[in-house]
């Protein structure tokens, strides 16, 4: 299949009260992972690509790798940029092939992060390309971007909902207290914003920072509107630690297919198992 925009997901998530995973590719082997997990799953699935992934990969290489994915994989594939932090990257994206883009200007003013979304929806949607916006500030480090704690801060619902209103963006991305990376403790999800937000707008609630966060938490979550959650991190340990653990047992290895194959093996366990909690599982 031909890679699709997320609205291809918005009407069923909404409906049946289950959530498309985002799975972020890091190279081939995390692509190759994530795939095959969608095929055996039957999973609809989001490439999600960061501005770090694709100064690494190359812009030019992520879409042809994603194309032949989404036609082998048989399901619903979206590729999405994640956290856009322009309007030039995002219509650089956009012009290279991507299916959806997410423009984070949760670092502006509101104000401006409304004026600066509307100009990438109306871009975007004039060519058939999915838009997320992010409203509130998400802690933790990804890729060279960092918040400390402190300096998180949670989405204001009134401002949600005017955010999507004005803007249309199709997926709005809230902070309700999960972060990137891996958490040290429990996150403490602030579940009356989630219903608050997504019972008074026509999009489904992002779930930014999925990877940690407790199985109860991420059914609660969905049940109150969440359809779209973000893994990364977890995906990343489950690659680095079979590495270790094949170059453990094989220090003399020099054939990186010897341990790079293990470590798909282990990200697609990873990809399957959470697509099975988001509840996308044979919804394809």
């Amino acid at each position: 299949m031909p890679l699709v925009p997320m609205t291809a997901f918005t009407e069923d998530v909404k409906k049946d009260k289950y959530a498309v995973g985002q799975f972020n590719l890091n190279n081939l082997e995390f692509t190759q992972a994530i795939t095959e997990a969608a095929m055996e799953e039957k999973s609809p699935v989001i490439f999600g690509v960061s501005e770090g992934a694709l100064k690494y990969m190359g812009i030019d290489y992520t879409v042809a790798i994603a194309k032949v994915a989404a036609e082998r994989a048989g399901v619903p594939v979206a590729l999405h940029l994640d956290h856009g932090s322009n309007f030039d990257m995002v219509m650089k994206c956009i012009r290279a092939g991507f299916s959806s883009v997410m423009f984070d200007g949760s670092h502006h003013s509101f104000e401006d992060n409304l004026r600066l979304t509307k100009q990438v929806v109306e871009a975007a949607h004039a060519v058939g390309v999915s838009v997320e916006g992010e409203l509130g500030t998400i802690g933790g480090v990804e890729d060279d971007l960092s918040v400390d704690e402190e300096d998180a801060t949670l989405a204001n619902p009134e401002e949600a909902i005017r955010f999507w209103e004005e803007t249309k963006v199709d997926y709005v991305a809230i902070a309700v207290g999960t972060a990137h990376g891996m958490y040290k403790g429990v996150p403490k999800i602030r579940y009356d914003i989630i219903e608050k937000v997504a019972s008074n707008i026509g999009a489904p609630i992002v779930l930014h920072g999925g990877s940690g966060v407790p199985d109860e938490a991420i059914v609660k979550s969905i049940s109150l509107g969440v359809g779209k959650i973000n893994v990364n991190t977890e995906s990343q340990v489950a690659c680095t630690e079979m590495i270790r653990k094949v170059l453990a047992a094989k220090p003399n290895e020099i054939d990186p297919r010897k341990y790079l194959g293990p470590a798909r093996d282990a990200i697609k366990e990873v990809v399957k198992g959470k697509m099975r909690l988001f509840g996308s599982s044979n919804r394809a």
